[in-house]
């Protein structure tokens, strides 16, 4: 299973959320939703403000992650993600981003966190 793997690493201004290998990658760019595998092009794509990415893990564990803003790079062996601000969907409060969403001003940055965390939980529960 060795040569359908990568390794990835997602890293934001605050942390490294992730380092690990997986067979599959899905971000949301500003082109839309791109989806990786081993031996991907190489490329650089922007990460939309308020999105996600997707990573299913070797052993098919499916996470996914809110992400605000930043870049995606993929080599021929890596796939690094460099967030403005990264978080765990299954660590999101879902009834709060709601109310985060509902409540502030559409731009804001707590309004486009809110946003991605939630769009975040709904790739986690696919």
């Amino acid at each position: 299973m060795a040569d359908k793997s990568f390794q990835v690493e997602i890293v934001s201004a605050d942390d490294r959320l992730y380092s690990g290998s997986a067979t599959f990658v899905i971000a949301h760019t500003v082109t839309g939703e791109l989806g990786i595998l081993a031996g991907h092009e190489p490329l650089l794509g922007e990460l939309i403000s308020g999105g996600y990415v997707v990573i299913v893990e070797e052993s098919g564990t499916r996470r996914a992650a809110a992400v605000t803003g930043g870049f995606l790079s993929v080599t021929g062996e890596v796939v690094t993600v460099l967030a403005e601000f990264a978080e765990w969907a299954d660590d999101v409060d879902v009834a709060s981003a709601r109310e985060a969403l509902d409540n502030e001003e559409p731009g804001t940055e707590d309004y486009t966190r809110a946003r991605s965390r939630l769009v975040a939980a709904e790739q986690l529960a696919k």
